[in-house]
């Protein structure tokens, strides 16, 4: 995939966070989309606390993942809360590819779903339009939201 078409992706992917606003606050209004042979199959975006996370709103919209590539633009959370950890769930799916934007500050994920997704085999690229997403989403992960 080129430089241009993986920015172009993750911008779609931030275009899905933004309607998670306000609704899915606290939690931050993360965006994703799934890609095959360069279209856009599923998107989603971070529902009601308790509610699916972008990753498994996406998921929930496919039956096979094969040769789909994921575009989220933060990195999918390794614990379980109110939901179950995306980056597992993405594992025993079958992901094989995913782009990352920003690497989760909250201390209970840290780069920890990016070790789940990379102990399984997953390719993933991480940092994807990183100083975009630091400047629309850092407020949210600080906890000082606009």
């Amino acid at each position: 995939m080129k430089p241009e078409q993986i920015d172009f992706f993750m911008s779609q992917a931030m275009a899905q966070g933004r309607l998670a606003l306000p609704a899915c606050r606290p939690n931050p209004p993360v965006g994703c989309v799934a890609v095959k042979n360069g279209e856009i199959i599923a998107k989603g975006h971070t529902q009601p606390p308790g509610n699916m996370h972008a990753e498994a709103m996406v998921l929930a919209q496919l039956e096979d993942v094969t040769e789909v590539t994921f575009f989220v633009t933060l990195e999918p959370c390794s614990f379980v809360g109110r939901t179950p950890s995306c980056a597992q769930t993405m594992v025993e799916r079958g992901v094989k590819r995913v782009f990352v934007g920003l690497i989760d500050p909250h201390v209970r994920n840290q780069g920890k779903g990016i070790a789940i997704l990379e102990r399984a085999g997953v390719e993933v690229t991480v940092g994807v339009l990183k100083a975009q997403l630091e400047q629309e989403l850092g407020p949210y992960l600080l906890g000082d939201e606009p």
